[in-house]
């Protein structure tokens, strides 16, 4: 969305936003390391060439336990605002992120995986759908999941989370 069709009231809301957002990303994966997470690397450097700031960064395996204590436990810090996930999201049997993080959301976000898949089957089509990204609040921290494909990610990052960040957290904590 450009400016341009941004309400009055909308536009106020991002301009009392917070500007640096204090981030955690977790990637879920069984074969990246840290050292080859081009995906975790994106939302890393991306976060921070907007002036956000990364406190935590981890990488586990596809375990929905693991992911749902890592989750709780970031999202429950002090100094994190917003946990962004990346991996897992897929319908393969070992992709389990949103079962893993679903049930620990006190607030949905649907219209954050709705746009993600929007804009992605506007660059791949149809094959869109395999993706099951999701969103929403557990209290007051935000929670963004997106698929663990570097493309997927710099979509993700550049046309929804990076604009909206600060706005998204103003709100959380509201």
């Amino acid at each position: 969305m450009t400016e341009r069709y941004c309400s009055p009231s909308a536009a106020e809301h991002r301009q009392s936003a917070p500007s640096a957002v204090r981030c955690a990303v977790l990637t879920v994966s069984d074969t990246r390391t840290l050292a080859n997470d081009t995906s975790g690397q994106l939302i890393g450097e991306g976060l921070q060439g907007a002036g956000h700031q990364v406190i935590e960064r981890v990488l586990l395996p596809d375990e929905p336990t693991a992911i749902a204590e890592c989750v709780a436990k970031l999202a429950a810090r002090d100094d994190i605002e917003a946990v962004l996930v990346t991996g897992g999201t897929g319908i393969a049997e070992r992709d389990q992120t949103p079962e893993a993080i679903g049930p620990l959301l006190t607030k949905e976000l649907p219209g954050y995986g709705e746009l993600l898949r929007a804009l992605s089957y506007q660059e791949i089509g149809a094959a869109a759908m395999l993706s099951r990204a999701c969103g929403g609040l557990i209290e007051g921290t935000l929670v963004l999941t997106m698929p663990g494909s570097s493309a997927a990610v710099r979509l993700a990052m550049d046309k929804l989370i990076l604009p909206e960040l600060g706005h998204l957290v103003k709100h959380a904590r509201r």
